[in-house]
């Protein structure tokens, strides 16, 4: 039986201290890792090898993640992109996540957790073509958003949320079939030091539930995993 080629993801960060560990820990998790110091590095490793994924430091002197990801979208490279960001406002997440990243992880992070989004932004890559966290506007079943505007609708009928579970709506769509903890949502809505607790996003997901007519016992939509959070059910592709 051939054996499956391990998946190789460029790593880029200036500091040492975390590459150093990280890379081996990405290692012995089964993937190939490579190493960039800063964003030109990173941005080279792209072009000559041509990576399964990328886990980007926002803050790197010369080119920081951002503009990396930005340069790596305007040339049409759609592999996936973690950020690793230091800012705490859920706003300026939502921007990197519409100019085309595939996820994020506030620093400090827990390496355990990046390893099961660098698996799980992996495992959905569609080659060749831009990741759900990239597209204008997704359809599952009879739910269509834009995401541009900041709208949705169920059938012919505009769905009338709050923000927060417009935001909501958007994360679960563009993270389809992957597990989303309570404290995860939380710091995609309200940001990782905001004080509110993770009811908070147990009455957002009721809200998205009333709106889309979602049976919580046979969930068409987004089902509860017990004890964990949520995960959204349904299959998503690009709305054209």
């Amino acid at each position: 039986m051939e054996q499956q080629a391990r998946p190789v993801v460029v790593l880029a960060d200036d500091d040492v201290a975390i590459t150093s560990n990280l890379a081996p820990f990405l290692e012995r998790a089964g993937f190939t890792v490579h190493v960039a110091a800063d964003g030109t590095a990173a941005l080279e490793l792209v072009g000559r090898l041509d990576p399964d994924g990328c886990v980007l430091d926002v803050l790197m002197p010369g080119l920081d993640g951002r503009e990396v990801l930005r340069r790596l979208r305007a040339d049409g490279r759609w592999l996936p992109v973690i950020l690793l960001t230091q800012v705490g406002e859920s706003r300026e997440r939502a921007i990197a996540l519409d100019e085309g990243a595939d996820d994020y992880l506030n620093k400090p992070f827990d390496p355990y957790e990046l390893l099961a989004r660098l698996r799980a932004v992996v495992r959905r890559a569609r080659p060749g073509r831009r990741p759900l966290s990239a597209s204008p506007a997704l359809r599952a079943g009879d739910l269509k958003m834009d995401r541009v505007a900041r709208r949705a609708w169920l059938k012919d009928a505009e769905l009338m949320l709050t923000p927060k579970a417009m935001l909501l709506l958007d994360y679960l769509i563009t993270h389809p079939d992957e597990l989303m903890t309570r404290e995860r949502l939380l710091d995609v809505l309200w940001g990782f030091d905001f004080p509110v607790g993770t009811r908070a996003v147990d009455n957002r997901v009721a809200e998205l539930r009333r709106a889309l007519g979602d049976d919580s016992s046979r969930p068409e939509w987004i089902a509860t995993i017990p004890g964990q959070g949520y995960r959204f059910v349904a299959t998503v592709e690009e709305a054209r």
